[in-house]
């Protein structure tokens, strides 16, 4: 728990620096539009993006090491309070002033946590039946040819598709390291896991750039936190084995359903307060 909640951290503080760059790429366009490759291309010109970047990498790395001894209802629950952190963050260093509400909701965030972790059993022992790496490499193809289609998209529905993609991309990765028996090369080369953990990570980064920088971010924030967090958590449980500690059950359900409303409250903090920019 202690590593999903420092990849939380990361992934949290990563949102703040990466949103101010991906506004600053919009800006640098002169009015033009693109696709997501074009935009992220941009993005990577400023260091705050670049610094967000080796956040996530760290993160990444956080993530891996909790997804190896925790369930993944229970990664996916901390990584949603990713948003907590954001606001915090926010709140101290860039002195974006949080309501009431939202002071409520990073304590209702902390709390869910706080339950899971007393529920949380460890993570399930079973591979899985062996369809399930392919299907997460179709999903990951899935996210990656809404990515490449990204920046065509018109209408309300934008944001939120935008933001569902990227949050299904984040949770192939999730159940995808789960899947990952051994690192040993020549196995790594040969599980399909291996290649959804690519590609749906990849495709992910791309939908979110495109996200923070035109449409509806808590919108798009909200279809991330839906994405990267139901989907992964019933894999888990009904494909993977995870489970909670005896008699537990209903305790993680109502822990991982509050940090997860938790984090919807605080969706707006998935794009940076215009008040960075300066």
């Amino acid at each position: 728990m202690v590593c999903a909640l420092g990849a939380a951290v990361c992934f949290g503080t990563a949102t703040v620096l990466q949103a101010v760059a991906a506004r600053a790429a919009v800006a640098d366009a002169d009015g033009g539009d693109g696709g997501s490759g074009a935009l992220l291309l941009r993005a990577l010109r400023q260091w705050r993006y670049l610094a967000g970047l080796a956040l996530d990498g760290l993160g990444f790395l956080l993530q891996i090491a909790a997804l190896r001894s925790l369930p993944i209802y229970a990664v996916g629950a901390a990584l949603a309070a990713s948003l907590a952190v954001t606001a915090v963050v926010a709140a101290r260093l860039l002195r974006v002033r949080l309501s009431g509400v939202e002071w409520a909701a990073v304590g209702v965030v902390c709390a869910g946590l706080a339950l899971l972790g007393l529920a949380s059993g460890a993570e399930g022992e079973r591979e899985g039946p062996g369809w399930l790496r392919y299907a997460m490499v179709a999903v990951a193809v899935g996210v990656l040819l809404l990515s490449a289609a990204g920046g065509r998209l018109t209408g309300r529905t934008r944001a939120l598709l935008l933001g569902l993609g990227a949050g299904f991309g984040f949770g192939v990765v999730e159940v995808a390291v789960r899947l990952i028996d051994s690192l040993h090369p020549a196995e790594l080369l040969t599980n399909p896991a291996t290649y959804a953990l690519l590609l749906g990570g990849g495709a992910a980064f791309l939908l979110l750039t495109s996200a923070l920088q035109r449409g509806s971010v808590t919108t798009a924030t909200a279809g991330i936190v839906i994405g990267e967090t139901l989907g992964p958590a019933a894999v888990g449980v009904v494909w993977l084995g995870d489970r909670t500690r005896e008699g537990l059950g209903w305790l993680a359900a109502l822990g991982f359903a509050v940090a997860v409303a938790g984090a919807l409250l605080l969706a707006r903090f998935g794009e940076a307060p215009a008040a960075a920019e300066s």
